[in-house]
């Protein structure tokens, strides 16, 4: 892979004031074959009291599985299984949120996550939105929280997205799907633990490590480019190689693409994704595509872009004989094109990113219409 040669440390700052952004990062994680079992522990530190409880939301693949049995549950807390078959929801946030304060007197002690990038992004929402008045619609955009969000923690089952490690929460609006993109946002411990991802269907694998490793591509390739994410970014993509395109063990590709999703998630943290991600949000928006299959069908289109990610993209769709869905938008009426184009050029800082500051002269509506209708 071939990366820009001038490195310098340009990114957008929060205010006026500020040259660098000072962004958060994660500050306790754990890593390991097993550590999911010192969750008990971690939280007793955190708790307040027996009435302030630890919500616990779980993707419902594990409801009736060995894993709920794990979770330490004690005093009132509460597990709470949440389908993840689509894409996390504003009113959906709003409404758990409602249902806590509803159901407890006391504000919880905390919002634990344990699931893919779904619940990982729900489990930011709520934690921010029981500190917060409104709706979760109304944080959609940069820095717009104002208060800091209660305790929260992150336990990824599936690795790609990065999610356990980002600023952001995207979510489907009623107008946009958008990320709360905020200081706050950040999970305050995250538990790695390679053993959860055990048993993730080969179509769900590869199309959540493809979404790490087009963070790579699009961040080693942005104008964003800096010293910071580029050896994040370097190192995600070195393990994505290692995990698609070598014959590992299972346990060996499960712990690396747990840490090149950590890695992967760095590198976009001090500059920003692409054109595959600012078109698969409007995949998402219209059609409910989820994520990772999203950048996916984006991607295989463009290497007018990304010409060696492509190439090696398709390397490793072949080795692993992924055949991507096709005519996702063959039926879609003008209107619906139209909002998917407006939703995915609403994402300005992925297009400065991609193509510069002039990238309105690249990208027109008729352009991303074309490349829709290929999927």
């Amino acid at each position: 892979m071939e990366i820009k040669k001038d490195i310098t440390l340009k990114n957008i700052p929060t205010r006026a004031s500020e040259k660098y952004r000072n962004f958060p990062m994660v500050p306790r994680v754990v890593f390991g074959s097993g550590s999911f079992d010192q969750l008990g522990d971690i939280l007793l530190e955190k708790r307040k009291n027996s009435e302030a409880p630890v919500i616990f939301l779980v993707d419902d693949v594990f409801e009736g599985s060995e894993l709920p049995t794990r979770i330490p549950q004690v005093f009132c807390d509460q597990i709470i299984f949440v389908s993840a078959d689509e894409e996390p929801k504003t009113a959906q946030v709003d409404a758990l949120v409602k249902m806590i304060r509803e159901n407890y007197s006391e504000q919880p002690t905390g919002v634990i996550g344990i699931g893919g990038g779904t619940l990982l992004d729900l489990a930011k929402a709520v934690a921010i939105l029981i500190s917060n008045e409104g709706s979760a619609a109304d944080y959609q955009g940069w820095d717009l929280v104002q208060r800091k969000s209660i305790y929260h923690v992150g336990i990824p089952t599936i690795s790609g997205t990065g999610a356990e490690v980002s600023r952001t929460t995207v979510l489907l609006g009623p107008e946009k799907k958008l990320g709360i993109n905020s200081d706050y946002t950040t999970f305050d411990q995250v538990i790695l633990d390679p053993e959860l991802t055990k048993g993730v269907s080969k179509e769900q694998w590869f199309y959540t490590g493809m979404d790490c490793f087009i963070h790579c591509i699009e961040s080693l390739n942005g104008t964003y480019l800096n010293a910071f994410s580029q050896s994040y970014g370097e190192k995600a993509l070195e393990l994505c190689k290692e995990v698609f395109l070598n014959d590992l063990t299972e346990k060996e590709s499960r712990d690396k693409l747990m840490m090149a999703s950590w890695h992967g998630g760095m590198s976009i943290a001090y500059s920003q994704v692409g054109v595959a991600h600012a078109m698969s949000y409007g995949l998402g928006y219209q059609l409910g595509v989820k994520h990772g299959l999203g950048n996916c069908l984006v991607f295989q289109y463009l290497e007018e872009f990304y010409p060696e990610g492509v190439a090696l993209f398709n390397k490793m769709k072949e080795k692993h004989q992924i055949e991507l869905p096709k005519g996702v938008c063959k039926n879609l009426k003008e209107g619906e094109l139209d909002a998917m184009i407006t939703v995915a050029m609403g994402m300005e800082p992925l297009w400065e990113n991609a193509l510069g500051d002039h990238w309105r002269s690249i990208i027109t509506p008729g352009k991303l219409r074309a490349i829709f209708k290929k999927i």
